[in-house]
């Protein structure tokens, strides 16, 4: 005899991210998938993190198994980065986190009760607007430019409208889904309007340091006075996914309840994750490594332009990210790349379309975004040439 079980509210209403199943049917052998927001796998840090690894267990042993408290030298390097790019941070101000998601997770669960008002960019990450519906968020959104990234005026109308939002989340360094990025006055007008009407704006920045073209531009925390913007970075395209580490940059009495909170879901961050990162870091292995992959990152980036433009020209648009992961690319209106995906799947090519990444409702149907960092540029040539087929396929039974 079986029961029969009674789920929560939240159990029986939060939906797995469809981006999550469109990736792992891309994960086929023969398909060349543009549909992940992979790092490029070639190019991820094996040796110096094998290196590392043996060196803290060498050195710490059992000390790197043992449950701990946050590792205390990774706060540290943490801290020094915030302020070389500059951010007021003391250790204090650092939290260590499992990846940027679960800092989403936890400030959405210190922010928001049920069917309170939060603020988005009309186009986002999917796992921001899970992290922010899950706890019962009345969605806001402010609509997003495809060269500079949320409009901000529309971002202060959605701050102001009563009742007043109890969050917002931004992502400001080649955005995720767009590849675009704030400019320097928009950062500093947003880290005003946080001050202004008294709303904790997210800056989810894992992507700034993967820039190969154009100037660094100072995060949004660098502008904050009133402690207003809660700074969330990660580890994960920086240095390797698996490490599973994030942190956020908040004022002491946020982190104190932070502490609080996560009680409930993990306690803590590997000892021996956090050590190995700290070895990895200290021993001057991240510049290098980012100087490698950022090439990369360029000389695929550039395989994509040169093949859209070659398949698509005239028939597409698409943006043109200086740094990051992604290609936004623009149909024809009468496209529907959702209806189209099926026709991909046998061409076997892969993309996310770009209606998922709306967290109120449906997005723009004749969208799609491309990763192109994990593929090299010979199936980048070649999944390209296959897509373009699929979107004239696609044109010719709309005529």
């Amino acid at each position: 005899m079986t029961i029969s079980y009674s789920f929560s509210h939240l159990a029986n209403t939060i939906k797995r991210s469809v981006m999550r199943d469109l990736i792992a049917l891309a994960n086929q052998p023969d398909i060349i998938s543009f549909a992940g927001g992979l790092p490029a796998a070639d190019h991820l840090p094996h040796e110096q993190v094998h290196a590392c690894m043996e060196a803290v267990l060498t050195r710490d042993g059992a000390k790197a198994l043992q449950y701990g408290p946050p590792y205390l030298p990774l706060r540290e390097w943490i801290a020094d980065y915030m302020r070389r790019r500059g951010v007021a941070s003391a250790v204090e101000n650092i939290f260590i986190t499992n990846g940027a998601q679960q800092g989403l997770e936890l400030i959405a669960r210190l922010l928001l009760d049920d069917g309170e008002p939060a603020v988005l960019e009309a186009l986002t990450f999917t796992g921001i607007g899970q992290a922010m519906n899950a706890h019962g968020a009345d969605v806001r959104t402010a609509p997003v430019d495809l060269e500079t990234g949320v409009e901000v005026e529309a971002l202060a109308e959605a701050l102001a409208r009563a009742p007043r939002p109890r969050v917002g989340v931004v992502i400001p360094d080649f955005h995720n889904p767009l590849g675009v990025r704030l400019p320097r006055e928009s950062r500093m007008r947003i880290a005003e309007l946080a001050a202004q009407h008294g709303v904790p704006i997210v800056e989810d920045d894992p992507y700034s340091l993967l820039r190969y073209e154009g100037e660094a531009l100072p995060p949004i925390k660098s502008f904050d006075e009133a402690g207003a913007i809660l700074y969330l970075g990660s580890f994960s395209k920086m240095l390797a996914p698996a490490m599973r580490l994030g942190w956020i940059v908040a004022p002491a009495e946020v982190l104190s309840k932070l502490t609080v909170l996560r009680e409930s879901i993990d306690l803590e961050s590997s000892q021996l994750l956090q050590r190995v990162a700290t070895e990895f870091l200290t021993q001057g292995h991240l510049e290098p490594h980012l100087q490698a992959l950022n090439a990369a990152n360029l000389e695929r980036r550039n395989a994509m332009f040169a093949a859209l433009d070659r398949e698509l020209g005239g028939v597409a648009e698409w943006t043109t990210p200086q740094g990051g992961l992604f290609v936004w690319v623009t149909l024809p209106e009468r496209v529907d790349a959702g209806a189209m995906l099926r026709t991909a799947f046998e061409h076997k090519v892969a993309y996310i379309p770009g209606a998922n990444f709306s967290p109120n409702g449906p997005g723009p149907a004749n969208t799609l975004r491309l990763n192109y960092s994990n593929s090299t540029p010979e199936r980048i040539h070649e999944g390209i040439r296959r897509l373009a087929e699929v979107v004239k396929e696609h044109l010719d039974r709309l005529i």
